[in-house]
């Protein structure tokens, strides 16, 4: 697929350019991220170029993940990643996909990584037709679950041993977003379980 950009009242929702390499190897430094998420740690300039200018193309080109660098309209600055994963589920029947993102420390706490993440969903529900979103997070990361509350992801539970972060099997939240939570409708329909 073509890259493209979203835009909300605050922010703006791009694909990364290599001119982003210094603001996503600073942000990175965070060890709140590396205790999260599947980045390097220690985390290097070299490794945000590998991810700007290889890893998030790819994605785009491949159809293997759909990755947004988002930032403030204002000014421009950083906020965090946010991406589509899983996207071979995209096709019929499934038509799933798992959203996942990562916020930079100093901008945590402004409601922007929520407002991204309407605008991916809203996108992925109109312009791709994904009719199951979910989100997962390993137990405990409960910045992520706040944001994924705040979309409308209902909350269905704890996966055992879903993820392995390094070198440790995590239990996970997991989540899910349906088109009618939005008062969408679905191309397939959903019978819920009475």
């Amino acid at each position: 697929m073509e890259p493209i950009t979203l835009t909300t009242e605050r922010l703006e929702l791009r694909p990364f350019t290599e001119a982003d390499v210094d603001a996503v190897a600073a942000a990175c430094q965070d060890p709140e991220i590396a205790r999260w998420i599947p980045v390097p740690a220690p985390y290097r300039r070299e490794d945000a170029l590998e991810f700007v200018t290889r890893v998030s193309p790819a994605g785009w080109r491949d159809d293997t993940m759909y990755n947004f660098g988002y930032f403030t309209r204002e000014d421009g600055a950083l906020v965090g990643s946010m991406g589509l994963v899983r996207l071979a589920l995209l096709h019929a029947p499934e038509r799933q996909a798992e959203l996942g993102f990562w916020a930079a420390k100093e901008q945590r706490g402004r409601g922007y990584t929520a407002e991204a993440a309407r605008a991916v969903v809203d996108w992925a529900f109109t312009g791709l037709g994904v009719e199951r979103m979910e989100w997962v997070a390993a137990a405990g990361n409960e910045g992520s679950r706040a944001v994924a509350a705040r979309v409308g992801f209902v909350m269905e539970g704890l996966q055992r041993g879903r993820l392995v972060h390094r070198g440790v099997r995590l239990d996970a939240w997991i989540g899910a977003l349906l088109p009618g939570d939005w008062g969408r409708a679905s191309v397939t329909p959903y019978e819920p379980a009475v």
